[in-house]
This record gives structure tokens, C-alpha cells and sequence, in this order.
């Protein structure tokens, strides 16, 4: 199997009232980030609703970053899978994955927030996923990072949290043209404390070559060999589940031998 993910947002006005709807969990942001008492990722849904594919569904997620319990945004995070293009369906939150604190170093927290909209049809799903640094001068939240992706074609996007990239943010992306494989791109904090790339490539890994793992781990050894992070001859790198019979076969990594 192979995975998918991704993000984008637009700020909204820090004075504006947050709309009515269902309390969700909250995520506190005042202790790892050092701020004053209330500060949360606060998050309200509405009623199921019917997806395109006729199931029911969760109601449109409203989330924010507050430190008054969502009566004013810093900012709120409504648009992270609004495009460029015309009004959808497939433009609101309605599945919160995950949000958590992650560190691309020990003393820079960042806000990680994944979410999803309904289901299309045939199942496919705008995956938005974001990292946001707080800003002690405008006293709010800033996203310094963000990306969407679909859902059905292996996208993934990572937060890789050890080893020689720790700290980085990697993608994989479908290519348009044959011989389909994916555009991996590596992304590293700069000094103005945003993600920017520094590396995209056309993967070795082909789609629905049969490999098991995912693009970003089978990728991990060339990616790290274009930024002269590992040698062939050096061990491999590893994902982090079972890999019973490592070997690289034309660049790709693979944990069991390919099926004939």
C-alpha cells in the first residue's frame, strides 16, 4: 500500500466571531509554545450531511487558533483546502486526521494540522495538511508550510521527525506522463522560518510497481544520496515498521523481494 496527503489555507480576520456548531476536542498551544493561559486549536462541527457518493457524513468543520475560546481568530483555519478555482463541495474541512505540536528543532514548535473534506464518488478525498509557527510580534499564529493533495494515487506528504532530514517536510506527488512514478520534493525551514524546497526529483518508483512501502520510504536512499546524505555501500535507510529483506533494486528500496 501507499499513501496520500496534503494542505493550503487563506488568513482570515482576527476580530471575526466564530460561527455556531458542535464543540470538538481542544488542543492546547499555551505550554508548548511558551504563550499566556487559554491558547488552543479550537474546533466546532456541524451536522452529518450527505456526501457526493450519497453516504452520510460529519458536518463542515470550523477550526481556528484562539486564546478567547473562539470568539476572535489568530487565525482561523476555514480555507486550508480552498484552490484557485471555482466554489466546490471539496473546499471544506469536514474531517479533522490529526493536529499536534512537532519540532523541527528542540526550542521551534510548530503546529501541524491535517484535514479532509467529504469523499468523492469514487472515494478520493482533498487531503489539506499545514504547519503553522506562532508570530510574538503579531501575536498570532502564521503558516509556514501548506499543501493539497488528493488521496487515491499514493500522495503522501511527511513531517519527518529523525535522522539525517529530521526537521524536513517531504512530499510525493503522482507525474502526469508516462512512465508514471511520482515527484518527490524535500522541503527544509530557511531562515525566515518558512518550508522552501530544496530538492524535487522524478522517483524511481514506479506506480503500482507492487512495493508495499510507501513512495517517501522506498524514495528515502536516492533522496538522501542527491543531497549527499548517504552513499551506496553505507546502510540503508530503514522505515520505521518491519523491513524482514532490505535491498535496493534500480535505486528503490524494497523490504521483500517483488513478485514476478
Amino acid at each position: 500500500m501507499r499513501r496520500a496527503m496534503g494542505i493550503g489555507l487563506a488568513m482570515m480576520s482576527l476580530a471575526a466571531a466564530a460561527p455556531p456548531g458542535t464543540p470538538q476536542p481542544r488542543l492546547d498551544l499555551s505550554a508548548p509554545f511558551g504563550l499566556p493561559h487559554d491558547w488552543q486549536l479550537f474546533t466546532t462541527q456541524g451536522p452529518e450531511e450527505e456526501d457526493p457518493g450519497g453516504n452520510r457524513a460529519p458536518g463542515a468543520l470550523h477550526l481556528c487558533i484562539t486564546r478567547d475560546g473562539g470568539r476572535t481568530y489568530r487565525p482561523a483555519l476555514d480555507t486550508m483546502l480552498v484552490t484557485g478555482g471555482g466554489k466546490s463541495v471539496f473546499d471544506t474541512a469536514h474531517y479533522l486526521e490529526f493536529a499536534r505540536v512537532i519540532r523541527p528543532a528542540p526550542d521551534r514548535p510548530l503546529l501541524w494540522v491535517q484535514v479532509a473534506s467529504l469523499h468523492a464518488g469514487n472515494g478520493d478525498q482533498i487531503v489539506g495538511r499545514m504547519a503553522l509557527a506562532y508570530d510574538r510580534a503579531g501575536q498570532r499564529f502564521v503558516p509556514v508550510y501548506d499543501k493539497r493533495t488528493g488521496r487515491n494515487n499514493n500522495q503522501d506528504v511527511r513531517f519527518i521527525e529523525q535522522g539525517a532530514l529530521r526537521g524536513a517536510i517531504i512530499s510525493a506527488e503522482p507525474t502526469t506522463g508516462a512512465p508514471f512514478a511520482f515527484w518527490i520534493t524535500v522541503n527544509r525551514i530557511g531562515r525566515d522560518g518558512r518550508y522552501a524546497p530544496i530538492l524535487r526529483y522524478r522517483s524511481s518508483t514506479r506506480y503500482g510497481d507492487g512495493n508495499p512501502l510507501a513512495v517517501i520510504d522506498s524514495e528515502m536512499p536516492e533522496t538522501l544520496r542527491r543531497l549527499n546524505l548517504w552513499r551506496p555501500g553505507s546502510p540503508l535507510p530503514l522505515p520505521d515498521g518491519p523491513c524482514p529483506q532490505p535491498r535496493l533494486i534500480a535505486r528503490v528500496l524494497w523490504c521483500t523481494p517483488p513478485k514476478r
